[in-house]
C-alpha cells in the first residue's frame, strides 16, 4: 500500500473507536484462463494507475461517481480525489456547474455566480421540463447578464456544455474580461459543447448568459498533465432510476466524451427508503441499477465499473427502537452485488466495512451524523471516502501479486438468483 497520508492515519484511528472493519472489494474475473484469472473487472482502471504510477503516462485518468446526496456535498468524493492524487498525480478539477444546488455548502465543482440561475435536478419529484446529461444538472438564467466565474489553475483547455433551446439568450466565454468563444442558440433542443482554449497566465474564466433562457449544462476545466481527475456526479436524493431520466444521446456523448476509466456508483440509499415506503419495488431496484450500469458501460466501453453499496441506516424512534437499523438494507445490498458481479463490475460492501449492523448508531454517539439520522458529516464522510480509496488501493495492490489471481472469485452469472 502507498504511505497513508497524516489525514489517513488520524482517520485510522477515529475508524478503530467506531468498529470500522478493512475495506476489501470484490473484483470478480471476467477473463478466466486455465486456473487463474487473466482479467479482472477492475483492470482497466488498475492498467491506468499503473501507468501514472510508473510515469509511463501522458495524460490524466478519468473516474465518474455517480450518486446521491452522499456524494453531492463533495467531502467523500474529496478524500478519494485528493488520496489518489497524492499518489498518482492531480489531474485537475473536471466537471464543474456554474453554481451549487442551494446557497451553502462548498464550491469544489461550482463557479462563484453572479445573477440569475435557476438549478434543476433529475433527483426531484417533477420532472423537469428540459433534459439532463451526465451531471443530472442543468442551470437556466433567469435575469440576462447572469453569470459564473471560475478560477484557473493554468487548465490549458475547456469545454462548455450548454442546451440549445428556443428563445434562449447567447452564452459567452470569457477569460480575464476578453470574450474567448460564444455559443449562438438556433433553437435545435440539442445539447451542444462548445470547446475551447485557455490562454497561458489566464487567471479567471466567466461563463456569460447574455439573455434570459440560456442553459448550461456544465463546464469542463482540466488539466493534460497526468494524473487523477473525479468527475462528481452526485444529486440529491437520486437512484439509479432517477439517473434514466437523464436523455440517453446527451449522457452517451458527454460520458464518451469523458472516456472515464473507472465507472463509480455509489447508491442504494434512496432506493431502500423508497422501497420501505412503498414507493418501489425490488425488481424496479434492481431493473433500474442494471439499466443504469448498462448505459453507462455502452457510452464508456473500455471503462472499469465499481459499484458501492449503501451505507448503514437507521430509523429515529426511541427507547428500544430507536436507532434500529432500516428494512430492505439487506435486500439493496444484495440486489447491488449481484447486478454488479454479474454485469462485469466490482463491489465494495461499505455496509460491512464501515462496522455493519449498529455502525451508523456509533456514528451517531460519536456526533458524526447529522440531526436527520441518515446523512453523516465531518469526519464522517471522511471516514467514508477513506474506505472506498483503501479498498480500491488494495485490490490495486493485490492484483498486482501474481500468487493471488487464482483466489479472484468468478463472476456471477446473471441468471444467478439476488439473495
Amino acid at each position: 500500500m502507498p504511505p497513508p497520508s497524516p489525514r489517513a492515519l488520524k482517520l485510522y484511528q477515529l475508524g478503530k473507536k467506531l468498529g470500522v472493519h478493512e475495506p476489501r472489494l470484490e473484483d470478480p474475473c471476467v477473463a478466466p484462463s486455465g486456473t487463474t484469472c487473466a482479467r479482472t473487472a477492475l483492470a482497466p482502471f488498475f492498467e491506468s494507475l499503473d501507468a501514472l504510477s510508473s510515469r509511463e503516462s501522458s495524460s490524466p485518468i478519468v473516474i465518474s461517481a455517480f450518486g446521491n446526496s452522499l456524494i453531492a456535498g463533495d467531502r467523500i468524493v474529496d478524500v478519494i480525489r485528493e488520496e489518489l492524487g497524492a499518489t498518482f498525480g492531480d489531474g485537475g478539477r473536471g466537471v464543474l456547474t456554474v453554481d451549487r444546488l442551494a446557497n451553502y455548502g462548498p464550491r469544489v465543482r461550482a463557479g462563484f455566480a453572479r445573477g440569475g440561475w435557476e438549478p434543476r435536478t433529475l433527483g426531484e419529484v417533477k420532472l423537469a421540463e428540459l433534459p439532463f446529461g451526465i451531471s443530472g444538472i442543468y442551470h437556466r438564467a433567469t435575469t440576462a447578464k447572469a453569470s459564473s466565474r471560475f478560477a484557473l489553475d493554468r487548465e490549458p483547455r475547456g469545454t462548455l456544455w450548454w442546451l440549445d433551446v428556443p428563445r434562449a439568450g447567447r452564452l459567452s466565454v470569457e477569460v480575464d474580461g476578453k470574450e474567448l468563444a460564444r455559443a449562438e442558440p438556433q433553437g435545435s433542443g440539442q445539447a451542444q459543447a462548445l470547446s475551447f482554449d485557455i490562454p497561458e497566465g489566464a487567471r479567471y474564466l466567466e461563463v456569460i448568459a447574455e439573455g434570459r433562457d440560456a442553459v448550461v449544462l456544465g463546464v469542463v476545466l482540466q488539466h493534460q498533465r497526468p494524473g487523477i481527475v473525479l468527475d462528481t456526479l452526485g444529486v440529491p436524493s437520486a437512484d439509479a432510476n432517477l439517473f434514466l431520466r437523464a436523455r440517453e444521446d446527451i449522457f452517451r456523448a458527454q460520458l464518451a466524451e469523458r472516456s472515464p476509466r473507472l465507472l463509480l456508483f455509489i447508491l442504494g440509499g434512496n432506493e431502500a427508503k423508497r422501497l420501505e415506503w412503498g414507493r418501489s419495488k425490488l425488481t424496479e431496484v434492481e431493473e433500474g441499477l442494471r439499466t443504469f450500469v448498462r448505459r453507462s458501460r455502452a457510452a464508456a466501453p473500455g471503462s472499469a465499473c465499481l459499484v458501492v453499496g449503501p451505507i448503514d441506516a437507521v430509523r429515529g424512534g426511541s427507547g428500544a427502537k430507536r436507532l434500529v437499523q432500516r428494512p430492505y438494507l439487506d435486500e439493496v445490498i444484495s440486489i447491488e452485488r449481484q447486478i454488479a458481479l454479474s454485469e462485469g463490475c466490482a463491489f465494495f460492501d461499505i455496509f460491512s466495512a464501515m462496522g455493519g449492523a449498529g455502525s451508523l448508531a456509533r456514528f451517531v454517539e460519536a456526533g458524526l451524523v447529522h440531526e436527520d439520522l441518515v446523512h453523516p458529516r465531518g469526519h464522517g464522510l471522511d471516514i467514508l471516502g477513506q474506505l472506498i480509496t483503501d479498498a480500491l488501493l488494495r485490490s490495486w495492490v493485490d492484483a498486482a501479486d501474481p500468487s493471488r489471481q487464482a483466489a479472484i472469485a468468478p463472476p456471477l452469472q446473471a441468471s444467478e438468483e439476488t439473495r
